[in-house]
């Protein structure tokens, strides 16, 4: 796992204009929500979903006017990662990089650690 002390959780300028532009079609107040579950192939995956409400437990992190949401259980998972967007010959998705990550699938929605 990378060093507690390290940020949290960041996220690019690209992935901030993405998540602004997807936040329209959504309810007010709503903000990107960063999981890590169990499954997929390598053994995490990566969970995107929105949510108006934050736990108190949640930690926020707050780029050009947008929020991402992690959980407590998925934070240490996320421990100095960076969320970004792509747009390249394979299509346009979110990207996690994450450096505690051993091993990742093809799509790379799943990793191991």
């Amino acid at each position: 796992m990378v060093d507690a002390e390290a940020q949290p959780l960041s996220v690019t300028e690209r992935a901030a204009r993405r998540i602004q532009k997807v936040l329209a079609t959504e309810p007010p107040g709503s903000m990107l929500r960063l999981a890590v579950n169990g499954g997929g192939c390598s053994g995490f995956q990566y969970d995107f979903s929105f949510d108006t409400a934050r736990a108190p437990d949640d930690l926020a992190v707050e780029r050009d006017g947008v929020t991402v949401l992690v959980d407590s259980v998925s934070l240490p998972f996320l421990q100095g990662a960076t969320l970004d967007f792509v747009d390249d010959l394979m299509g346009q998705s979110f990207r996690v990089e994450n450096p505690n990550a051993t091993a990742a699938c093809g799509c790379g929605t799943s990793f191991s650690i």
